[in-house]
């Protein structure tokens, strides 16, 4: 199973720089997709059932809150949304080719409501989308992030007691270690390098789930995000800030797991990670 994960900061904006043809040429089975920043009920056919005759396309009420979920004849993949009740802001989906057996949020409120997990269930294993809030500035959305941190290990937890595999793939808004981003030194105040969340993914990380990019690859100048400003991307000052993470029992069923950087579109690149199931 080919399991991709974009941040794509707009899912709209994204889809006018050729995003649907991306998705429909890359032949992955599951996409995951963060920063959506829309209520399905505002986005195109295309976006919602990739390869689908447009009026075959039912477009979601849009009245509806939480989990939003299209399939429509023809499509190439079927679509599964979970929006923040804030327009514009955060937001997960996910695409897959398989029908799953069953998709569910996180089930908190508190971070639900700002569509931080999509998680899709295929057998014994779970595939989640997430997006780990940002801590902002002076650490000022900290106590959030570093609650929902705990909340998503805590379900993870959960979910591998329960003898399930898991792929939690996202923006996690943490550069783990100095190798991970160009700038280390003068970044160590900023949001995302902070000692509190690289505290948690040391201990996310030693206690029984797997950076899959690290296990393949140990090279420095490995970036998923570039600022927009001064020619970050050209010049790759970037920040390793996007994973594909597996519980450790599951680790040797993965395959491959590499960095998208070739594709444009987004200050995020896209990841890809294989696994054997």
């Amino acid at each position: 199973m080919k399991i991709i994960s974009w941040n794509v900061n707009g899912i709209r904006a994204v889809e006018k720089k050729g995003f649907v043809d991306w998705l429909l040429s890359f032949d992955a089975d599951v996409v995951c997709i963060q920063e959506t920043k829309a209520h399905p009920s505002q986005l195109s056919a295309a976006l919602l059932a990739p390869g689908a005759a447009e009026e075959s396309v039912a477009l979601p009420d849009k009245t509806a809150e939480g989990l939003v979920s299209v399939c429509a004849e023809g499509a190439l993949y079927r679509s599964y949304w979970s929006s923040a009740k804030k327009a514009g802001y955060s937001g997960t989906s996910i695409y897959t080719k398989i029908a799953p057996d069953k998709v569910e949020v996180l089930g908190d409120a508190l971070y639900d409501d700002e569509g931080r997990v999509t998680a899709a269930f295929f057998g014994k294993l779970c595939v989640l989308s997430a997006y780990f809030p940002n801590s902002q500035g002076i650490g000022l959305r900290l106590d959030y992030k570093l609650g929902f941190c705990e909340a998503m290990f805590q379900y993870l937890n959960r979910l591998v007691s329960e003898g399930y595999n898991i792929v939690l793939c996202g923006d996690y808004n943490i550069a783990h270690k100095p190798i991970d981003l160009a700038n280390p030194k003068s970044n160590e105040g900023n949001a995302g390098y902070l000692p509190e969340e690289r505290a948690w993914m040391d201990m996310f990380t030693q206690n029984g789930y797997v950076d899959t990019f690290r296990a393949f690859c140990a090279e420095p100048k490995q970036y998923t995000w570039w600022s927009y400003r001064f020619h970050a991307r050209e010049k790759n000052i970037g920040w390793r800030i996007d994973y594909q993470c597996v519980n450790e029992s599951f680790a040797p069923h993965v395959k491959q797991s590499r960095i998208l950087s070739e594709v444009t579109g987004s200050d995020h690149c896209p990841i890809l990670v294989e696994v054997e199931v």
